[in-house]
Formats: C-alpha cells, sequence, structure tokens
C-alpha cells in the first residue's frame, strides 16, 4: 500500500470543494538544502524500516506473502513511531524537490510512497477486525487519531499541493494519456476535497476534527463489539423446540466456547440471531433474544452509542460546512455515480412504496396462519421470521432446513471457485502450510489464471469467534500495479461469521448464507482480477463496489453449480429440481420484508445526513423519521442507529448505505444479459465482466463503462422484477449518469 492510497482510503468521505488555489506559470518549487536533508532521512529511515517485520517488503513464495506469524499487537507501537518518521521524511522529499514538477517526480512519486507506513497498517485493520481484544483496542484509540494526523500533514502540505496544482492546471498541455491524465485529476480532486485549498485556519479545524472522528469511531466499534460478544444463555432443553439439529449443536457450540458446558447459547450477531428468530417455537424467549439483539448500543449503559452518533454527526456536519458543501450527504456523494442526494433518494422512494404494500400482504398472510393456530397474538416483530417460515412451508411447500441440507460451506466453497473457473478461467489450489494465517481458521489459495499464469493470493476465514466483528466483509492486502514496469500481484481475503458446529458434523448453510459466501466472493474476484496500472485507480465508488459482488450471489441457484456442488450432506444426491422449481417459485416471498428492512435504513441514512444541522437525539430521529415514511409496525431497520456500524464506525457508507439499491439496478439488469445468452457461463458477457466491469477498476468513467459492457444505461425496472414489484416503463436514467 502507498502513501497515494492511504489519502484514498483516508479521503473516501469527502469530496471536492470548489475555489481551489492556482499555481502560477512564474512559480519557483523547493529548497535544494531542505531537499537534499530529507533526501539523507529517507534513506536512513528506510534502512531502519526494512528491518522491521511489520514495515519491511513481504518476503516469501508468490511474490511476497503478509507475515501474520510476526503481527504481534506489542510490536506495532514501534513499527507506527517509525513508519510515521518515515512517511514524514518522504514527504519533505516530495514537497522540497526543487526541480520544475512533471507526472514522474510528483505523482509517480506519490504512487510510490508511504509502502512502509501502508504495510504496518494494513496488518493491524485485520487484527482490529478479526482478532480484536483489550490490547488491540488500546492501539486503536491511541493510534488512529496519531495516524489520521499524519495522513493531515499530507493532505494540508501546501508546497505538495502546489506541485499537484502546477500539473492540474496545464493537464492538457503535458501529453498524459488517459490513465495518466485520470490520476492527475482523480489526486487533484481528492486534495481539494480534503481541504488543500482551504486557509491555514481552516486547515487546522479540519485536521481537529478528523482526529476526532477518528477516536469516535475507535469508541462506537469498541461498545458495539462488547454487546455483540454478549449471548443469551438456554438452560432447558425444552426451550429448543423447534430448532433443526444443526442448529442447536451450534448454540451448544457457543454456550460451551463461553464456558457454560451442557447450555446453549444465542450469541448476539445476525448469523446467530436471525435463525433463531426463524425456528425458535418459544415466542417469550424469541421476543428476549430479538430485544438484545436490536438494542445493541440503545441499552443506557457503558456500552451505549448514542452520545458518540450525536458528535460523529455534529463533527461531519461542521467539516461540509468548512468545505463548503450543503449537507455531509452532498459532500459524500459528490464523487458517486448517483452525484448528488435527491437522484439516490429519488431511486428509494420509487422502490419503497411497492414495498411497504408487499409487507402489509405479508403481514396479513402470516397473521392469517397465527389465527388459524389458535395463537392469539398479533404479529409483531419478532414473530415476522417464524411466521414468514411457516407462510413459506404452506404456499411454496418450501422448508428451509431442507435446502440447507444440500448446502454444506466447504462444498458451496469449491462452488465458488468452479464459477470463477467457468466465467473467468481462474484455478485455486490451496496451501498447505506454505503461507502464515493469521488464525489456525484461515485457509489460503493460489490462484492462477487459464494459462496457468500466477493471479493472486486469497485468504478465507469463515467462521465467528469472540474478538471478531460480524457481518461479511472483504479486505484487499495488496492491490495490482504496473506502474514500475513489474507487475504487482493481488492479495485479497474474504471473511464470514458462519456458525460452527459439532465438531464431528459438517457446517451447513442457508441459502441467504451461500448467497452471502458468492457475494463475498465477488468483492474478492474485483481484486483478484484488477489490471490497473497505478493502484490509486484500484477502487471504484460506492454506489459502483457492490454491484459486481451482487452479480455473483445469481449462480448460487444455477445447475452447474447445484449438480456438482449443492449435493445432500446425507446422501450426495444433488439438490432435485422440482426443489429447486420450488425456491425459484419463491424467489419473490418476503421481498417485502428484505426491502423494507433494508430500505428503511438507507432512507434514515440519508435523512440524517441530508440536513445542514446536526441531529441530537438519534432514537427519537429514527422513530419520528420512520412515522414520517410509514414504516410498518411489524418491522424495524435492519440496522438501527445505535449499532449502525456502516454509518459510524467510518465514513465509508455515511449517507452511502442506498449504494447498495444503486448497484443492484446494474446487477438486475446484468443477470438479464446472461439470461438472455441462455447461458449462465456466456463467454462473450463473462469477458466483458472481466475486461471492463472488474479489470478496470477506476482506470474509466464507471456509468460510461456500463454503457460499454451492456450497450446502454441499466434498466431500472429489472431491479423492480427481480423483487416482483410492479413495473415502470423501462426508465433507464435512474441508475446511471457520468460527470
Amino acid at each position: 500500500m502507498r502513501k497515494h492510497l492511504l489519502l484514498a482510503a483516508c479521503l473516501a468521505a469527502l469530496v471536492p470543494a470548489a475555489g481551489c488555489a492556482t499555481t502560477g506559470a512564474g512559480a519557483s518549487f523547493g529548497s535544494s538544502a531542505e531537499y537534499a536533508a530529507a533526501q539523507s532521512e529517507v534513506e536512513r529511515l528506510t534502512a531502519e524500516a526494512d528491518q522491521n517485520v511489520l514495515l519491511a517488503e513481504w518476503t516469501g513464495p508468490y511474490n511476497g506473502v503478509p507475515p501474520w506469524d510476526e503481527a504481534q499487537a506489542e510490536r506495532f507501537p514501534a513499527a507506527f513511531e517509525l513508519g510515521v518518521e518515515l512517511q514524514r521524511a518522504e514527504l519533505a522529499q516530495l514537497a522540497n524537490n526543487p526541480e520544475t514538477p512533471t507526472f514522474e517526480n510528483t505523482m509517480l512519486a506519490m504512487e510510490d510512497g508511504g509502502r512502509h507506513l501502508g504495510r504496518a497498517t494494513t496488518l493491524f485493520s485485520v487484527l482490529s477486525s478479526s482478532l480484536s481484544g483489550p490490547e488491540v483496542q488500546a492501539l486503536q484509540a491511541e493510534w488512529y487519531p496519531r495516524l489520521t494526523q499524519a495522513f493531515n500533514e499530507v493532505v494540508f502540505n501546501r508546497d505538495l499541493f502546489a506541485r499537484i496544482d502546477y500539473l492540474y492546471q496545464r493537464r492538457n498541455t503535458l501529453g498524459l494519456d488517459p490513465q495518466q491524465l485520470r490520476l492527475l485529476e482523480r489526486t487533484h480532486a481528492q486534495f481539494v476535497r480534503a481541504g488543500a485549498a482551504l486557509d491555514p485556519e481552516q486547515q487546522a479545524r479540519l485536521g481537529e476534527i478528523n482526529q476526532e472522528l477518528s477516536s469516535q469511531f475507535t469508541e462506537f466499534n469498541r461498545r458495539l463489539l462488547a454487546d455483540e460478544n454478549t449471548a443469551i444463555f438456554i438452560n432447558r432443553r425444552a426451550d429448543l423446540a423447534g430448532l433443526p439439529d444443526n442448529l442447536r449443536q451450534a448454540y451448544a457450540a457457543a454456550a460451551a466456547e463461553r464456558g457454560q458446558e451442557g447450555a446453549w447459547a444465542v450469541v448476539n450477531t445476525r448469523s446467530s440471531v436471525d435463525p433463531f428468530l426463524t425456528f425458535s417455537d418459544n415466542r417469550s424467549l424469541r421476543e428476549q433474544v430479538w430485544r438484545a439483539f436490536k438494542n445493541r448500543g440503545d441499552n443506557g449503559d457503558e456500552n451505549d452509542t448514542n452520545a458518540i452518533i450525536t458528535e460523529i454527526l455534529a463533527l461531519r456536519a461542521e467539516r461540509a460546512q468548512i468545505l463548503g458543501f450543503a449537507t455531509h450527504a452532498h459532500l459524500r456523494m459528490d464523487d458517486t455515480m448517483a452525484q448528488d442526494p435527491e437522484r439516490a433518494q429519488e431511486l428509494m422512494m420509487r422502490v419503497w412504496p411497492a414495498a411497504v404494500a408487499r409487507v402489509h400482504e405479508e403481514v396479513a398472510d402470516m397473521q392469517a396462519i397465527a389465527d388459524r393456530q389458535g395463537a392469539n397474538i398479533t404479529i409483531e416483530p419478532w414473530d415476522y421470521l417464524y411466521y414468514a417460515e411457516q407462510v413459506r412451508r404452506d404456499r411454496y411447500n418450501l422448508d428451509q432446513n431442507e435446502v440447507r441440507a444440500y448446502f454444506q460451506l466447504d462444498n458451496m466453497v469449491e462452488g465458488a471457485f468452479y464459477m470463477a473457473n467457468q466465467l473467468y478461467g481462474l484455478n485455486f489450489r490451496e496451501n498447505t502450510g506454505e503461507v502464515p494465517v493469521f488464525h489456525p481458521d484461515v485457509r489460503s489459495f493460489v490462484v492462477t489464471d487459464r494459462d496457468g499464469s500466477y493471479q493472486g493470493l486469497f485468504y478465507l476465514d469463515n467462521f465467528a469467534r469472540t474478538g471478531k466483528r460480524s457481518g461479511a466483509w472483504a479486505s484487499g492486502y495488496r492491490g495490482h500495479e504496473n506502474f514500475q514496469g513489474e507487475e504487482v500481484t493481488p492479495v485479497t481475503s474474504n471473511n464470514n461469521n458462519f456458525v460452527r458446529g459439532a465438531a464431528d458434523q459438517p457446517v451447513l448453510i442457508s441459502l441467504d448464507d451461500a448467497e452471502t459466501l458468492f457475494h463475498e466472493f465477488g468483492h474478492a474476484l474485483h481484486g483478484l482480477l484488477s489490471e490497473v496500472t497505478y493502484p490509486s485507480l484500484g477502487g471504484t465508488p460506492r454506489d459502483y463496489v457492490e454491484y459486481p459482488s451482487q452479480v455473483h450471489e445469481m449462480w448460487v441457484l444455477t445447475r452447474p453449480i447445484l449438480d456438482q456442488f449443492a449435493r445432500h450432506y446425507e446422501t450426495g444426491e444433488p439438490m432435485p429440481q422440482a426443489l429447486v422449481d420450488r425456491v425459484e417459485n419463491a424467489s419473490t416471498f418476503n421481498q417485502g420484508y428484505a426491502t423494507v428492512e433494508y430500505l428503511s435504513s438507507a432512507l434514515v441514512d440519508m435523512a440524517l445526513h441530508n440536513r445542514a444541522e446536526a441531529i441530537t437525539d438519534p432514537d427519537a430521529f429514527e422513530r419520528e423519521t420512520l412515522a414520517a415514511i410509514g414504516m410498518p409496525d411489524e418491522m424495524v431497520m435492519r440496522h438501527r442507529l445505535p449499532q449502525f456500524g456502516h454509518l459510524f464506525s467510518s465514513d465509508s457508507y455515511s449517507a452511502g448505505y442506498y449504494s447498495y439499491l444503486w448497484s443492484e439496478v446494474m446487477d438486475a439488469d446484468t443477470r438479464e444479459y446472461f439470461a438472455s445468452t441462455g447461458n449462465v457461463f456466456d463467454p462473450t458477457v463473462a469477458a466483458g465482466m472481466r475486461n471492463i466491469i472488474l479489470a478496470e477498476g477506476n482506470m474509466t468513467d464507471r456509468a460510461e463503462a456500463y454503457r460499454r459492457f451492456r450497450g446502454r444505461d441499466p434498466d431500472v425496472d429489472a431491479l423492480l422484477r427481480v423483487r416482483g414489484f410492479p413495473t415502470g416503463d423501462g426508465d433507464t436514467a435512474g441508475a446511471s449518469g457520468s460527470r
């Protein structure tokens, strides 16, 4: 990872402001004496950093691998100290260069900088997300603000920005190729959006805001993880009624891990809670589990996050004002496909009424079953998944446990690899002790292309454990580049939270879990197939990045995957077509719930950030906003504000949770593209996916790239058709647009 890439990560939440300072034709640059002194310091510190295993270039097979066996928490303070010192020396060398700026001595120098500190922060980010504990959390609290300060020093260095601005003002006379021009333009925009053109007083305040936000994000994460590390223990076997055997075994294993052998534990994470809410016959326990899960961060105790949220929102509002934007939402969305909050809101509200109407239909169906059974209840949120499952069985003769029996985790991993082979020619070979891993659960795979050439390295961490954050995600440890003439190959990972059962039993996952597995693998493929020249062009806009991963979910239920990999864990027989037909007949079942649960979160996110003044009571704002949009009483948001890590563990998805829906328009349209060929692995469409959608990264405008791939803008009605909602008139404008 490079300094420029570190800037991209640090600045992801920021967008360009108007009114940059320009550098005149007669400007002078740098100081020969200061440049020479900085150059000497860089050489000295580089030699020292090369001796620190957390900072040094990765060694070993496959063009170097992360030294996970050396990444102990106590080693990071010294590495961070030295890494920051080296980055400051590199910055001084670059900013004080007395030569007139060129693309080579400025832009390429930035691309090549910051490698040592970048490697250390990459290693530490994995500890903080997958192996957290008091020592790691203490380091986060101490070092994230200090690292943010170091990144601010780069952004606010006026001599460095003068060099970038000099090139930017002359960009059409420099003879740059399209990639070079895009790198220059995007770098200039990144610096301006981070405050490089502000006056020193404004920069000082902006730096304070960035550091304080870093501290608040860290504390929000710590408190949320503490609540998610709790569990509800069940001590009577009778209270397990309705739960399938594999879930009982998983809950027993979770209790044993927490020192309560002979009990069963429903851990306060989605992967543990949702199956319990779906199958448990014990309504009072369902309510207890539901309330514990939905009140994470909202219990008025030491882990309550409401005060942190209000502070984050106030800081974001002030930052937007300093940078000249009406709201944080406008600031965040300037560098996205949607471009402004109104376009995202328009798409969400196009879907919302139909989704709410469908929820009312679903609730009526569930209430009818409850009444027929003499339950004498009114459907409440903790009843939704339980009675929805009964409606599914009644209407479609479909039991999730019947489907789950065909989805053995290891087999579905192999199915994902097969998909990548059929689409893109990739092959995955598991390592057997060749490279270190950060936990015994982690597997690693060598990835080769269809011609046998080495493509990259892939890590897979599938299981939930104490100290690992909830959810599923992909991480890039090293991106592709070749601007120095030697190809740097990708290293990437998938991280899931599947619940492990008894040691002698196969791990069975639901259809939703299988689709999550393929989804995250789509992110990994995006990294593995990158062909970008400059690493800073490897990332894509927030409302594009989910699109390719969402597309890859479609292959779970295709016949080639089912025939070879979805085999019954006891009989070995592939999933019969009659069962697949029942699954597909039910494909739009419960789409009201799925859509409203997600979309309510996205609408509240946008309402929260598309305002000039920050709110001061998150709970009240959540209630009032949901009431205003007509949220059904039988549901709550997928992520209530006190636990909405997408919004408050970083800036990444703030005013950006809509992006899943925006991406899903392209996803649904692409699925129809494959379907129109009659071949789920159509080589022409697959080649377009690889060469345009995945390999290009952000080398070109992503809306224009989609048009090259599909021949037109995406059709919004494709999304409505996938979800089983009424369609419009084939509008193709809602989810595209170029800058």
